[in-house]
């Protein structure tokens, strides 16, 4: 195993404590810290030391990928670390978005060959799966709740412009493509008056405050109430979320263990500023009621557990050592991050081991040996999903 160095990313609705409290730094941070990124993504690259120097996993695993991935996993990802472990602070609401699934990708990327850059919606041909876990109270958005229950809600306001939404949704899953379009084609001109009026209606209720809180921050996007249609999510540490592909989602507030398919493609919906392609978001959209969106952890041996998904770009294992479990072995092959999120563990692949605090991570190629993790502390251990 080696030490690996994450980037962190300053977006804006990154929060100022979760990051520098979990590294152990000084708390408040000078900016935005919103994701640590531990992956061989082209856009944020972690790196490795190499005679003195940090150098880019993209550049090791491209030199080198039969040593870092595996003949397995090389072959079935074209040379590329297929996953991305990211460490999520959120003390704003993200945006409202879906990713595409395999099929898609390849098509939107091969489709908008020659748009300029600020029109495409595809930077990728691949999919972006997506499992976060939560290490503090997490709170999100995630999936079409019954539309009877938004239809409620919406109701609830008595705004007569949304009587075609409420009925709409009343109709069943059938309705909810038409509820979507009609709100995100609400008329730009009319969208402050609507978000005014149902700011103002005299409502109370988990719904109400939650469109009144994102209204607060886009008071003329009318994604605020596109967010009513799906489940409104509080995780404790330990649950999970899953959004496959066609997934609507939004996080909103707390800080979480992130793994994903390698890739950038976001379809927003929302709650954003940037370019929302209404069209293309419908095409990509599961209209269907996500009955569970939360996963428990499934133990797998004293002290592991893990989150099983239905793809094999990554598989994500908690393990926890202590008094009680002094030593955990894990045989995961092919390529392995390991990030340590409390106390200190040493981790040990055959090829060295590595003791890392709370906020560091290692990495060990594919040819190492049964992971053997120690300690007293808490780690997460990602890889690929191929067996």
């Amino acid at each position: 195993m080696e030490p690996l160095y994450g980037p962190i990313r300053d977006y804006a609705w990154g929060s100022r404590s979760a990051l520098a409290l979990l590294q152990g730094r000084v708390v408040p941070s000078t900016g935005p810290e919103a994701e640590l990124w531990l992956g061989a993504h082209p856009g944020a690259p972690a790196r490795v030391d190499r005679a003195g120097l940090r150098v880019s996993l993209c550049d090791l695993v491209r030199d080198e990928p039969g040593q870092w991935l595996g003949q397995r996993v090389s072959e079935r990802f074209g040379g590329r670390l297929p996953f991305l472990l990211k460490v999520l602070a959120a003390d704003a609401p993200l945006s409202l978005q879906a990713h595409p699934d395999a099929e898609q990708a390849r098509a939107g990327y091969a489709g908008q060959a020659g748009l300029p850059e600020g029109q495409r919606n595809y930077s990728d041909p691949h999919h972006k799966p997506e499992l976060l876990v939560a290490l503090t109270p997490f709170e999100a958005l995630c999936g079409f709740r019954d539309p009877a229950e938004s239809a409620e809600a919406l109701a609830a306001f008595g705004v007569p412009e949304l009587a075609p939404v409420v009925a709409a949704l009343r109709a069943g899953p059938a309705g909810l493509r038409t509820a979507v379009r009609t709100l995100l084609g609400w008329p730009v001109a009319g969208r402050p008056e609507l978000l005014a009026s149902v700011v103002a209606a005299p409502v109370d209720g988990p719904d109400a405050e939650l469109a009144r809180r994102l209204a607060t921050a886009y008071p003329a996007d009318p994604g605020v109430l596109v967010a009513l249609l799906l489940h409104h999510l509080r995780l404790v540490p330990g649950e999970a979320i899953w959004m496959p592909a066609g997934n609507l989602h939004a996080y909103l507030s707390g800080c979480g263990v992130e793994i994903m398919a390698a890739s950038d493609n976001v379809l927003r919906g929302g709650l954003t500023p940037k370019r929302v392609d209404v069209d293309e978001l419908l095409r990509v959209l599961r209209f269907e009621v996500l009955d569970e969106p939360v996963r428990a952890a499934l133990p797998v041996g004293p002290g592991v557990e893990c989150w099983p998904v239905p793809v094999d770009d990554f598989a994500l294992h908690r393990v926890r050592v202590g008094a009680a479990v002094p030593l955990v072995t894990l045989p995961l092959p092919g390529p392995r991050v390991v990030l340590c999120a409390a106390g200190a563990v040493t981790v040990d692949d055959g090829a060295g081991a590595v003791t890392l605090a709370s906020g560091e991570a290692a990495i060990g190629t594919a040819a190492g040996e049964p992971l053997r993790i120690s300690g007293d502390g808490e780690a997460y251990v990602a890889t690929s999903g191929l067996r």
